[in-house]
């Protein structure tokens, strides 16, 4: 752009609209390729990464199970047992290993049946009384 232009849009002899409308295309066309190398990411691929509480059920027949159950509470699962199918004084000692694993992770045991007892990781809420519900309830 020559001085005297210069001089010309200075004063307002010279229109100076085209060369303003020149420069926003040109700003246009700068920002329109820049997004073209933008990514997009799914917000969908976030809820699979959820962990998910599980429960694990064990029918124990030997007091060497309880190191699998205790494995599953250490993983943060909550543990049913049932030991029907096994003598008491197996399932006493395997209740007082487990007794002591749960209060290591803070959690709880409690009894819900007839030799079943449920061990749960700090976290989990239990709520209700089963043992209460049975006493209660006349199937006789």
């Amino acid at each position: 752009m020559a001085l005297g232009e210069k001089f010309g849009k200075f004063f307002g002899m010279i229109d100076n609209q085209s060369e303003e409308d020149e420069d926003f295309q040109y700003e246009d066309q700068k920002y329109s390729q820049g997004s073209s190398n933008e990514k997009v990411v799914s917000i969908d691929g976030k809820r699979h990464a959820v962990a998910e509480k599980k429960i694990a059920l064990f029918e124990p027949r030997v007091y060497s199970d309880v190191k699998s159950i205790a494995t599953r509470l250490l993983n943060n699962q909550a543990v049913v047992i049932n030991f029907q199918r096994m003598d008491e004084q197996q399932s006493k000692r395997i209740v007082d290993f487990l007794t002591g694993t749960v209060f290591a992770i803070n959690g709880e045991i409690q009894r819900i049946g007839d030799r079943i007892f449920l061990c749960t990781p700090a976290g989990f809420v239990v709520e209700g009384n089963v043992t209460a519900e049975f006493a209660e309830t006349d199937f006789n």
